[in-house]
């Protein structure tokens, strides 16, 4: 072994593995934030709107190029035979950013975490490919990297530009709003869920409008209009997460539906 090194991804496995037989409910702790006393002014939320969406997959195909995703991986995806009301409707899922996040209450490493906003971020740096918060994601929203990227993102250019760093093998993905979007908009005065170049690219895509973006403390807010305004749900409240994607109930029978 003298002339062998481990890195750091494989010892952290291997330690984690033999703690993991002695010390299991230690990884059940709650832990809701990344630990920094950073305040935003923001909370970030997503209203679907299942009337509206037609199941194009737009969405996901933008996410595919703007996050660089590999198309053996969705970040966004459609469930096109989920019934809701008097129809059968198209219901897309992805992380959803809950606010009592079990991927974020079970990560030994903290490799997932909050944002001051509400956004549910990766450090993949941290990752060291447990899946345990792909195991205790309610909503099947998170993704292992089990080989490399290496390949030409057949998306781009024509759904975008890649804006972030291709994940490593070995580790989880999945949706983070398009934070650096986000980021970037906002240290330009825009505002996320108004201006196009603010606003994740799920949302920008949509040709529909079958979902809409913005800041819940904001009451002025397209999010927090239709939250006020309308009967909504979310997916999976029986489990306490208080995720914040909501869904604006289906409301027209399928013979409506074009």
């Amino acid at each position: 072994m003298s002339n062998e090194t481990i890195e750091r991804r494989d010892f952290l496995k291997l330690a984690l593995a033999g703690a993991t037989v002695f010390a299991a409910p230690s990884l059940f702790r709650k832990s809701t934030s990344s630990g920094s006393d950073e305040v935003s002014p923001h909370s970030w939320a997503m209203v679907i709107d299942q009337d509206c969406c037609t199941g194009c997959e737009n969405c996901l195909l933008a996410c595919r190029a703007h996050n660089d995703v590999p198309p053996d991986i969705s970040w966004n995806r459609i469930n096109k035979d989920a019934e809701s009301g008097e129809r059968d409707a198209c219901l897309p899922i992805q992380c959803m950013h809950c606010e009592n996040a079990p991927c974020v209450n079970i990560c030994p490493v903290k490799a997932t975490y909050h944002r001051a906003d509400g956004i549910v971020m990766m450090d993949y740096d941290r990752c060291i490919g447990c899946r345990y918060c792909e195991m205790a994601c309610p909503y099947g929203a998170r993704s292992f990297n089990w080989r490399a990227f290496t390949e030409e993102n057949p998306s781009v250019p024509a759904w975008g530009e890649p804006e972030v760093e291709r994940r490593p093998r070995g580790v989880v993905e999945k949706c983070t709003f398009c934070f650096q979007t986000i980021d970037r908009g906002l240290a330009q005065g825009l505002t996320p869920g108004v201006d196009p170049e603010a606003t994740p690219a799920c949302v920008a895509h949509c040709p529909m409008g079958a979902r809409t973006f913005g800041d819940l403390n904001d009451p002025e807010s397209a999010v927090s209009k239709l939250l006020a305004d309308n009967h909504v749900h979310q997916l999976r409240t029986d489990l306490g997460t208080k995720p914040r994607i909501y869904y604006l109930h289906v409301t027209r029978a399928s013979e409506e539906v074009t």
